[in-house]
C-alpha cells in the first residue's frame, strides 16, 4: 500500500498552494516545493526518481550489481531481508507507474531482467553481463568436449560461506557432462543462475509491474527497447566516445575505422543509444563522460578489434566494453553489417 499512499497524498493537496515535502531515503533529506496541479506531477516524478535511486541501496540487501557494473539483478540473498518479497513487489509498481506515466527512472538492469518483464526467452549471451568468466567457462563447453572434467548436473552456490550443493536436473550430482548432454547442462545452469535460484524475487516483482502494465501491453517490445522506455534516451557525445577510444590492429587513420565514426555521426539518438547497449550492455553513459566507462574489472574503455571473417557481423563482449569490427571493404557494406548487428543482437542458443 506505500506507493499508493503515496501518490493518493499527492493528488490530495494538488489543488492546494505552496506545500512542502520532505522525503526521508536512504538516512539523507530531500525538500521539493510543490504548488498547484502542475506542480504535483513533478512531485510524482520526483517521489519515481528518489526511490528507484534507492532500491539498489545495498543495506536493503535486495540487489546485487552485475559484473557489467551499473546493472542489477535480484540477489539469491535477499531472504535475508524478512520483508523481501512485499519489498520487490514494491518496486514493479515503481517501475509500472513510471512507465505508465511517461517517467524515466535512474535505475538500470541486467538484460535478463527486462527480458522476464517482457517474457522474452533467455540466452547463454546474457549470462556474459552477469558473470563473464563464467560465461567463457560455458561457451568453452560448447565448443570442446567436457567429458574429461568430471564434472556433474549440480553446483555449489556459497549462502554466507556456507556451500550448498544444489542439482540442475534429479539426481543430477550422479550424471556426468558429455558431449552429448553438454548443451542441456549450458542451458539448465543458465536458467538456474538468471532464473530458477532469483525465481520468487522476480515473480514479485512481475506481480507489482503487472498491477499497472499489463503483459499484453509491454510483450510487444524487446528488451533493449524496454530498458529506454524505463531509464530514457541518453546523451550521447561521440565525440567524446571517440576521443576515449582505444584500438587493437587498427588506428585512428584506418579506413574502416573513419568510416564507423562517420556511420556512428549519422546515426539518430535512438539507434546511438542501441549501439551503446550492444557494446556496453546497458544505455547508462557515465557522469564523468566515457573516459570512466566502466567494465567488469575497474575503468575500462570503449575498444575497437580487428575481426577477419568480412562475411560475419561485427560482434561485442560487453563486460569489455570492446568491438570486433571485420575489414569490410566499403562504407556500405560495414554500415549494413553493423545495423544488423546492433538491432538483431546476439541472440541464439536462447532458452525459455
Amino acid at each position: 500500500q506505500e506507493i499508493k499512499h503515496v501518490y493518493q497524498f499527492i493528488q490530495s493537496i494538488s489543488s492546494l498552494g505552496n506545500y512542502e515535502f520532505i522525503f526521508f531515503f536512504s538516512s539523507r533529506r530531500r525538500h521539493t516545493r510543490c504548488s498547484g496541479v502542475s506542480w504535483a506531477r513533478r512531485c510524482v516524478q520526483e517521489t519515481d526518481l528518489l526511490l528507484s535511486r534507492s532500491i539498489f541501496n545495498q543495506d536493503y540487501a535486495l540487489f546485487k550489481e552485475s559484473a557489467n557494473v551499473g546493472t542489477y539483478q535480484p540477489s539469491p540473498q535477499s531472504y535475508v531481508n524478512p520483508d523481501h518479497l512485499r519489498y520487490f513487489k514494491f518496486v514493479g509498481r515503481i517501475i509500472g507507474k513510471a512507465l505508465h506515466d511517461g517517467y524515466q527512472l535512474d535505475a538500470f538492469f541486467t538484460r535478463s531482467m527486462y527480458k522476464h518483464m517482457i517474457g522474452q526467452s533467455l540466452s547463454i549471451h546474457d549470462m556474459e553481463d552477469i558473470d563473464p568468466e563464467y560465461y567463457k567457462n560455458l561457451k568453452w563447453i560448447l565448443n570442446n568436449d567436457p567429458t574429461p572434467l568430471d564434472i556433474t548436473f549440480s553446483y555449489e552456490t556459497d549462502d554466507f560461506g556456507k556451500l550448498k550443493n544444489v542439482e540442475l536436473i534429479p539426481d543430477g550430482h550422479n550424471i556426468q557432462v558429455t558431449n552429448e548432454n553438454k548443451e542441456q547442462y549450458v542451458r539448465e545452469m543458465c536458467y538456474a543462475r538468471m532464473a530458477r535460484d532469483i525465481k520468487s524475487q522476480i515473480e514479485a516483482i512481475l506481480e507489482g509491474f503487472h498491477e499497472l502494465i499489463p503483459p499484453n501491453l509491454v510483450s510487444i517490445f524487446d528488451s533493449r527497447e524496454l530498458e529506454l522506455m524505463i531509464s530514457g534516451l541518453p546523451d550521447i557525445d561521440i565525440q567524446d566516445l571517440k576521443e576515449n577510444t582505444e584500438y587493437h590492429n587498427y588506428s585512428e587513420t584506418s579506413i574502416q575505422i573513419k568510416w564507423f565514426w562517420e556511420i556512428l555521426d549519422e546515426f539518430d539518438q535512438t539507434m546511438k543509444a542501441a549501439f551503446l547497449q550492444f557494446v556496453t550492455g546497458t544505455s547508462k553513459v557515465p557522469l564523468e563522460g566515457f573516459a570512466y566507462l566502466r567494465g567488469s574489472s575497474g575503468i575500462r574503455k570503449f575498444n575497437i578489434a580487428k575481426a577477419y571473417n568480412i562475411n560475419s557481423l561485427p560482434t561485442s563482449h560487453t563486460c569489455f566494453n570492446q568491438l570486433d569490427l571485420p575489414e569490410y571493404p566499403t562504407k556500405e557494406s560495414l554500415c549494413e553489417k553493423l545495423v544488423i548487428a546492433i538491432t538483431e543482437g546476439k541472440e541464439g542458443f536462447g532458452f525459455a
